[in-house]
């Protein structure tokens, strides 16, 4: 039976969630023994992992720089990762992903301390329920503070939706394909940084203030939540 989309008479989604709330999130690091480092995000029934390898000299000699590293990001979603088998080879929304995460990163990842070297994030959907973006972004940049780069500051993201006319967070796949509208945002706070915003539909000007409102929140708590998991895990590396 397909969900019912759209907010009920009690102002609850179809999952039972406010407009203002996120899924449950999940975070860890560590998870992967042979990258520099590694984490996996859970948005609800999204699940991504994310790898980091580097910084390393790189095999082609032209892709260096001689004042910084180069960060080259993968994104790619696993063929098992939606109810249809997905092809393998990369698509175009993969590519252009693969971009905008990097774009997102970029700028909080302080690679003139890595000259002539390329620094390397994976990031591989491995459970699709819409999200898959901001999961990705949230999941790399943890990854990358597994793996003792220094860094500005951590990136979070979400994105905010439309639904039947009512601005909502964090909207997974169903939500997704019935939306008048989505905002996925990338923020670093401690700096009071956007690094990534886009808009794909229709919104007010007052929607799009209310809507990067809620998800500049929900960063906040996302970045928290990150820190969090990186002290546990210094904290058992330590004993």
């Amino acid at each position: 039976m397909k969900a019912k989309v759209g907010i009920d008479e009690r102002g609850l989604r179809h999952d039972g969630r406010r407009p203002d709330e996120m899924r449950p999130v999940s975070m860890r690091v560590g998870v992967l023994a042979n990258a520099s480092g590694s984490a996996m995000v859970e948005f609800g029934k999204t699940k991504v992992l994310a790898a980091v390898y580097g910084p390393r000299e790189p095999t082609q000699r032209f892709m260096v720089l001689p004042e910084k590293a180069i960060l080259r990001v993968r994104y790619h979603m696993a063929p098992f990762s939606t109810a249809e088998r997905k092809n393998p080879a990369p698509s175009r929304r993969e590519v252009e992903l693969s971009k905008v995460i990097r774009e997102a990163l970029e700028d909080v990842i302080i690679t003139s301390e890595y000259p002539r070297t390329v620094i390397d994030v994976f990031v591989e959907v491995l459970q699709a329920d819409g999200g898959t973006r901001a999961a990705g972004i949230t999941a790399a940049s943890l990854a990358l503070a597994d793996a003792g780069l220094p860094m500005k500051a951590l990136v979070g993201s979400v994105a905010v939706g439309k639904i039947s006319g009512t601005l909502v967070l964090d909207v997974d796949e169903t939500e997704d394909s019935a939306g008048e509208a989505d905002m996925p945002v990338a923020a670093a706070p401690d700096l009071g940084l956007i690094t990534l915003f886009q808009l794909n539909g229709v919104l007010t000007e007052e929607e799009v203030n209310r809507g990067l409102s809620m998800a500049l929140k929900a960063i906040e708590q996302l970045v928290a939540m990150q820190k969090s998991v990186l002290r546990q895990s210094y904290e058992v590396v330590e004993e």
